[in-house]
């Protein structure tokens, strides 16, 4: 394609033709700077859902929305071992945090994590939400977040902080109330950067694309949804996954039972406001068992196991992250990290 232009994209979009990564990169980018109108913005999302996204077309997005992010930047030692727990939201579950959760225990476990997140948006209580009802603070720098990260084992990067750009695109997608790129890409843009995690995606095409987004820049990463729509790997249901290791995907479709988790039901991870969640959180991390636990381990368990090889049975792996997982809640290590953390970020 030569000299870009809106009318250009648009008409190839509406032809069902793809675009390369350098045209999406393109589009962001003009997004991002401001210089694209609300119908442009519009236009361009809504058509490019439409036809369908491709994991070329995502990456577009992803490459240049990193490029215009506010970098944290971890020494290298500590980002190659850091990951991140998060899903893409929603699935309209409106379940506890769960993701945030297990980021804890993760940190617990004695893995380093670097959560990247936001308000609520389709939900009672996002991520932000509830850690800053907890009494972490979402206004810190780069410098900051990877002083908590490096020193307390988990920081957190509030996704308007550092994505200052993407405040172009919020009007329009709160006009047109219809999921686009935009909703598939927080998960793939931590401004960390880290090289493995486990990540929610409530759409179930647009799982192996975001997977294959991973793969393509060598993360380990497992994908998941739960057959029941939750972004999770969810208690209630099989939960398809998408493995991310190694520059390729597999794909394998899993239950919690076979692990030894019973089974739970949607009510049983029913969540609330900001002071609500927190207080599930608190009473998790005080070794609260039931529904809710169960969920947080099997997450983390799900999160641990991207730090080791995954081509083998993931059963195995999975089992093991469970472990390592109950043994962070049990041991107190994972109430630990949450008072670390709000020690570090205090000082700051």
């Amino acid at each position: 394609m030569g000299e870009r232009t809106w009318p250009l994209l648009l008409n190839a979009l509406l032809r069902g033709e793809e675009l390369s990564t350098a045209d999406t990169a393109w589009a962001m980018g003009e997004i991002m700077a401001g210089s694209a109108t609300p119908a442009q913005i519009a236009g361009f999302a809504v058509a490019l859902r439409t036809k369908g996204e491709t994991p070329a077309e995502l990456g577009g997005l992803v490459e240049a929305m990193l490029t215009r992010a506010v970098p944290v930047t971890l020494p290298e030692e500590v980002r190659a071992g850091a990951l991140d727990v998060v899903g893409t939201g929603g699935d309209l579950a409106h379940t506890v945090n769960i993701s945030t959760m297990a980021a804890l225990v993760v940190a617990g476990a004695g893995v380093r994590v670097v959560k990247h997140g936001n308000r609520a948006a389709s939900s009672s209580c996002g991520t932000a939400d509830v850690l800053e009802y907890l009494g972490v603070p979402l206004d810190l720098d780069p410098e900051q977040v990877a002083r908590c990260v490096t020193e307390a084992g988990i920081g957190f990067c509030f996704a308007a902080r550092f994505h200052p750009g993407m405040r172009h695109t919020g009007p329009v997608r709160r006009e047109i109330g219809v999921p686009t790129a935009f909703n598939f890409l927080g998960p793939l843009t931590n401004p960390a950067r880290p090289r493995a995690g486990a990540v929610g995606c409530f759409d179930p095409r647009m799982a192996p694309v975001m997977a294959a987004v991973f793969a393509a820049r060598g993360d380990s990463v497992i994908v998941v949804r739960g057959e029941d729509g939750l972004d999770e790997f969810s208690t209630g249901a099989p939960t398809r996954v998408w493995v991310a290791q190694q520059g390729a995907v597999r794909e394998a479709l899993l239950d919690a039972t076979e692990l030894g988790v019973p089974r739970a039901t949607l009510a049983d991870l029913r969540g609330g406001d900001a002071a609500y969640n927190a207080g599930v959180v608190r009473r998790l991390l005080a070794g609260e068992t039931g529904p809710v636990r169960d969920a947080v381990l099997v997450n983390a368990a799900v999160a641990l196991a991207t730090q080791g090889p995954l081509d083998g049975d993931l059963h195995e792996a999975l089992r093991a992250g469970l472990v390592r997982a109950t043994e962070s809640i049990d041991s107190g290590a994972a109430a630990g990290a949450l008072e670390r953390w709000l020690e570090v970020a205090g000082s700051l």
